[in-house]
C-alpha cells in the first residue's frame, strides 16, 4: 500500500518514525486506510430487528419533542447506559396508544441521524487518506532526492543535514498523522455499536409493553 512503499524508500534511521495503519485498506477500496472494512452507508435491517416501521415514522424530525430526543440521544458526549435510560423514561411518560408510533419514530431518527453522521466521517477519513497519499509521494520524492545528495562525492554536508532533518521533521508529521487517523478510524464503528444498541433498548421497551 501507498503508506508502506515508504519503507522501501526512506533511510533505515527514518523507517521507524513511520506509522502506517496496520493492515489497512479491507474491503472493496484499496485506497481505504483503515482496519475496519468500509461500509458507507448500513440499512436500517441491520440494526432494527422490530416489526416494519411504518411510513410516518419517516416525519420524526417533524416532532419537535422526538427530534430533541433524537438529537440528544446520538450525542455521543452522552454515556450509553444514560441514553438508554432516558429511552425508558420517555416511553413510561407516553400513553399506552401513542408509545409504539413514537418509539418507531424514535428508531427512525436516530438512524437517519447516526448513519448520516457515519457516512460523513467515512467520507472525511478518505479526504485524509488522500492528503497522506499526497504525503507519502512527497516523502518518496524527497527521500530519493536526499539520498542521491548524500551520494554525491562533492555533497555540501550543510545542505545534506538540513534537508535531511527537514525529511525527518515531514516524516513525524506524517506519523501524528497516521495516528490520528488509526483514532478516527474507529468512530464509524463506534457509532454503529451505539445505534444498534439504541435501537435495542427501544425494541425491549416494546416488547416488554
Amino acid at each position: 500500500m501507498w503508506w508502506l512503499s515508504l519503507r522501501r524508500i526512506i533511510p533505515v534511521a527514518l523507517v521507524a518514525a513511520i506509522a502506517s495503519p496496520a493492515s489497512a485498506a479491507q474491503g472493496d477500496d484499496p485506497d481505504w486506510p483503515c482496519i475496519q472494512r468500509k461500509v458507507p452507508t448500513l440499512s436500517l435491517g441491520q440494526i432494527w430487528a422490530g416489526s416494519e416501521l411504518p411510513d410516518a415514522a419517516a416525519d420524526w424530525s417533524k416532532d419537535a419533542a422526538i427530534a430533541a430526543l433524537v438529537t440528544e440521544l446520538a450525542a455521543r458526549r452522552v454515556p450509553l447506559a444514560q441514553a438508554q435510560q432516558k429511552i425508558r423514561e420517555y416511553a413510561e411518560s407516553l400513553p399506552d396508544g401513542e408509545r409504539k408510533p413514537r418509539m418507531h419514530m424514535l428508531v427512525q431518527g436516530l438512524f437517519d441521524l447516526l448513519n448520516r453522521e457515519r457516512s460523513q466521517i467515512i467520507a472525511g477519513i478518505a479526504r485524509y487518506a488522500h492528503k497522506q497519499r499526497d504525503m507519502a509521494q512527497f516523502l518518496r520524492q524527497e527521500a530519493s532526492a536526499v539520498d542521491a545528495l548524500r551520494d554525491k562525492a562533492d555533497a555540501d554536508p550543510n545542505e545534506l543535514e538540513l534537508r535531511n532533518n527537514r525529511l525527518a521533521f515531514q516524516t513525524r508529521i506524517f506519523q501524528e498523522r497516521a495516528r490520528s487517523l488509526s483514532y478516527v478510524c474507529e468512530v464509524p464503528t463506534l457509532l454503529e455499536q451505539r445505534l444498534f444498541a439504541l435501537a435495542k433498548t427501544i425494541s425491549e421497551v416494546l416488547e416488554a409493553n
